[in-house]
């Protein structure tokens, strides 16, 4: 019978539109997560697959030695691709000519991901056998012969590279690269027995496989041996990709958050409207059981119609909005099952978590309230609410994001927000207290209906008061990460480095950029030297550690050392003094904490066989990503200066730099040059400098630089389209917000009508008081989303930190009018109603 009931009671409503409210409310929670996990996902599988261009693969093993067959058989039986690349260092002859070369020897299916670009535009296709393919520069170095010797072979130089794939982006890897088949390896006789050869396993396949593939791999693997991913470090847009996932996470979490906001609030305004149904139902005799099945299935069907009408919101969302995205990112299709599994259970955890305190009071309501209406049964504790809402959130941030100081950030937001609603928001409400019921104006009657509703305003507050601090969380954050990637990449961002710059060659390069009007960086001194004392404490190489080997673990190769007189732009001094003193010196905070650095420790170096003790002065946080040059660890020119050295620098050329200089030197270019189509070389000006300084190793950076600008506009697209969802989320939680004190408000109407209130004067009154909520919410907010910025900031993202003064303007006034004129929408209706009309509607 209980079944049939709730049945029956379900379509009653249903076809009443009394469910409209909480319905809405969980197809707003199972929208949001599910389309928001389905949009979020595909924006990150587009960016790491096209990020996997970087590194022309999904995974790569780099590794000094072969690795075992068995490996590469495991990859196979997991449906995964590979193929075996080498690469080392060696001589290459042309007449009286040689120069150090980077031979990449590659296998039939190189590369997996991406093209080469060869200055006739891009392929896939590998040099035929003999066959060598070039970097621009080996051929102005060379002067661009047919053929040149590498070990006992000749090749012919059939095709000039622009760009590998995977070429990745280290500035003192100076030696120009060359491409061949790795069959031809074998042939040329420069392998043997101790030969330094880095081999490089490149795999892709489908994500499944490669997870799976990693955890049986990874841990086999040797010290000497690294796991590489697009977010391994290696990559220039790894720290933009991680960056990206974590906002893309977060949005998503607080959609999680404002699902988790309408809940409970339709979950209120439901058991309110059933107080009087409970207690005729006690009336007639029903027992405590058949109460609680009847409306815990009655629960159940609503939940059931908001988990679906959700999941088909948010499929055709995801349908909508793949077909705005570009179609580089819309090919890209992530599996349904965890956004269809998310919005399932985030539908209902949410509804019987954020409901189950309101329906503990619903079934504690005393059959006399059929004779006293303002009877509500016990007043459970709202500690009980305050717990049962904020696990179901912390269990739904979770297990969505996997990430618990995403997940903590969003709690902890919440909590300090309940916590200024407990306090400020009630206090603020109650100064309306002093007004009475005067009603003489707008602005007294607004107030004295702030007090009376001081209670369900506190409760409104909160619906308000979250979607203002999502908007501006997620607004701020887009708005930083946008800007931190402009830093980095400017218009004028690098796209030439200099290195192996011969102290005599530093003025006279100098002059020549200036007569060029060439901008320039600064020319960095490079001077390698290893670090094998800290505090006197001799260090040991992680082979050694783990050898079982006792002592501090260091870093197992030589570094590039540099000098300055000041702080790098790019670089931002967290700890000490920069470089005062002759012997100090300042350690990047990357190792600075991976080898136990502070301020005043004693670092031994050996440089040239010289031992050179400095002393920590500061600790400096570097922007790798910013393509400058950038080290580890600077000195002082007085500690230095004395031992032999190179440097480097890099510089901006634009095109119409390369065209005005080509008339300049068009007698001089050899034809194996590409040309503009006006039939003038395009590398004028890089001829021209290779030409004067022929010993510097110029490093053409700008075909990264483009792939780069490509991925951060792609990234900043899925930013885009993440704020917009967010902000359909939060108007549809300030709409369920206003609907949840239609009720009261009407009987209010109905009594100020009947002592002759006017129209102008409800509407008034009306649309300050929502204003009033508005700016309260507003200055909440503020706070809130200035708290919740500074964790994610410094604990997510990694970014500056600094206060949004001009939101402490803008935000009260903004949710003022944006709530004062959702309030006075919404109560159109019942203010253009007569006083007969409102009576009768309220029956």
């Amino acid at each position: 019978m209980e079944l049939s009931l709730a049945w029956r009671l379900f379509k009653r409503e249903l076809q009443q539109g009394q469910l409209l409210l909480i319905i809405l409310a969980i197809t707003l929670a199972v929208l949001s997560v599910s389309g928001l996990a389905r949009v979020s996902e595909r924006l990150q599988v587009a960016i790491n697959g096209q990020a996997t261009q970087f590194i022309a693969a999904d995974r790569i093993i780099d590794s000094p030695v072969k690795i075992d067959a068995e490996i590469l058989t495991a990859a196979e039986d997991l449906g995964l691709k590979h193929v075996t690349n080498m690469q080392f260092n060696s001589m290459v002859y042309s007449g009286d000519k040689f120069q150090l070369v980077t031979v990449r020897a590659v296998e039939a299916g190189y590369p997996l991901k991406g093209d080469i670009e060869l200055t006739s535009g891009k392929t896939k296709a590998l040099p035929q056998a003999d066959e060598i393919w070039f970097e621009t520069r080996l051929g102005g170095l060379l002067g661009y012969p047919k053929s040149i010797e590498l070990g006992n072979s000749e090749f012919v130089l059939s095709n000039e590279i622009s760009r590998l794939p995977d070429a990745g982006f280290n500035p003192f890897a100076s030696s120009p690269v060359v491409l061949m088949r790795i069959e031809d390896v074998a042939k040329t006789g420069v392998i043997q027995p101790g030969s330094r050869v880095t081999y490089l396993y490149q795999f892709t396949g489908d994500e499944a496989s490669l997870t799976v593939f990693e955890q049986s791999v990874k841990p086999r693997l040797n010290s000497s041996q690294r796991w590489v991913d697009v977010q391994s470090g290696d990559s220039p847009i790894a720290g933009a990709v991680k960056r990206a996932e974590r906002f893309l996470l977060l949005a998503s979490l607080l959609g999680i958050a404002l699902a988790c906001a309408a809940i409970g609030i339709a979950a209120q305004r439901y058991c309110q409207r059933h107080y009087d149904v409970v207690a005729m139902l006690k009336t007639f005799g029903a027992s405590a059981k058949q109460i609680r099945l009847l409306f815990g299935m009655h629960l159940l069907l609503v939940t059931l119609l908001g988990i679906g009408l959700g999941l088909l919101g948010g499929a055709l969302l995801d349908f909508s909005i793949s077909h705005l995205l570009p179609a580089e990112i819309a090919a890209y299709s992530p599996p349904l099952t965890r956004p269809l599994l998310l919005g399932i259970g985030t539908g209902l955890i949410s509804a019987f978590m954020f409901s189950a305190y309101p329906l503990l009071r619903l079934l504690a309501i005393p059959p006399l309230r059929v004779l006293q209406r303002q009877l509500e049964g016990l007043q459970l504790g709202m500690w009980l609410h305050f717990l049962l809402s904020l696990g179901a959130m912390t269990l739904l941030g979770y297990l969505y994001s996997q990430s618990w100081p995403l997940t903590l950030t969003v709690v902890s937001a919440v909590l300090l927000l309940g916590a200024l609603l407990s306090v400020l928001g009630f206090v603020m409400i109650r100064l309306g207290h002093s007004v009475g019921m005067k009603t003489t104006n707008p602005l007294q009657l607004a107030l004295a209906g702030l007090r009376r509703r001081a209670r369900q305003n506190a409760v409104q507050l909160v619906g308000f008061s979250a979607a203002l601090v999502l908007l501006l969380t997620i607004l701020a954050l887009r708005q930083d990460l946008l800007n931190e990637w402009q830093k980095q990449l400017p218009e004028n961002a690098p796209n030439y480095f200099l290195v192996n710059i011969a102290p005599d060659d530093a003025k006279p390069l100098n002059d020549f950029m200036t007569a060029k009007g060439i901008a320039a960086t600064d020319i960095y001194p490079v001077i390698r030297g290893r670090l094998t004392q800290i505090n006197g404490e001799a260090l040991i190489s992680n082979e050694q550690a783990e050898a079982g080997e006792q002592g501090r673990v260091g870093i197992s190769r030589e570094l590039n050392l540099t000098w300055r007189k000041t702080l790098p732009a790019n670089n931002e001094l967290l700890e000490g003094h920069f470089n005062q003193a002759a012997d100090d010196v300042s350690v990047e905070s990357g190792v600075a904490e991976r080898l136990g650095i502070g301020l005043g420790d004693k670092l031994t170096y050996v440089i040239d066989n010289q031992e050179l003790t400095v002393k920590v002065a500061s600790i400096r946080a570097v922007h790798w990503e910013t393509l400058q040059p950038n080290f580890f660890m600077i000195f002082t020119e007085e500690v230095l200066a004395h031992f032999a050295y190179t440097s480097m620098a890099s510089f901006y050329l634009n095109d119409q730099q390369q065209a005005n200089d080509a008339q300049a030197t068009n007698d001089q270019v050899t034809s194996g040059q590409a040309m503009n189509a006006d039939g003038t070389p395009k590398d004028a000006v890089i001829l021209a400098l290779i030409q004067q300084f022929p010993t510097i190793s110029i490093i053409d950076v700008g075909a990264m630089v483009g792939q780069l600008r490509q991925i951060i506009e792609q990234v900043s697209l899925s930013l885009t389209l993440v704020l917009v969802l967010v902000l359909f989320a939060s108007a549809l939680v300030l709409i369920a917000q206003t609907e949840a004190g239609m009720a009261t408000r009407q009987r209010e109407l109905a009594v100020l009508r009947t002592f002759g209130a006017s129209g102008w004067l409800l509407r008034s009154a009306t649309g300050l008081e929502f204003a009033l909520l508005g700016a309260i919410a507003g200055v909440l907010a503020v706070i809130v989303a200035e708290f919740a910025l500074y964790l994610l900031k410094t604990q997510v993202f990694e970014l500056n930190v600094y206060m949004h003064w001009p939101w402490w303007g803008i935000a009260p006034v903004s949710g003022a009018l944006l709530v004062a004129l959702l309030g006075v929408w919404r109560c159109r209706q019942l203010l253009n109603q007569s006083c007969s009309e409102l009576l009768k509607v309220g029956n």
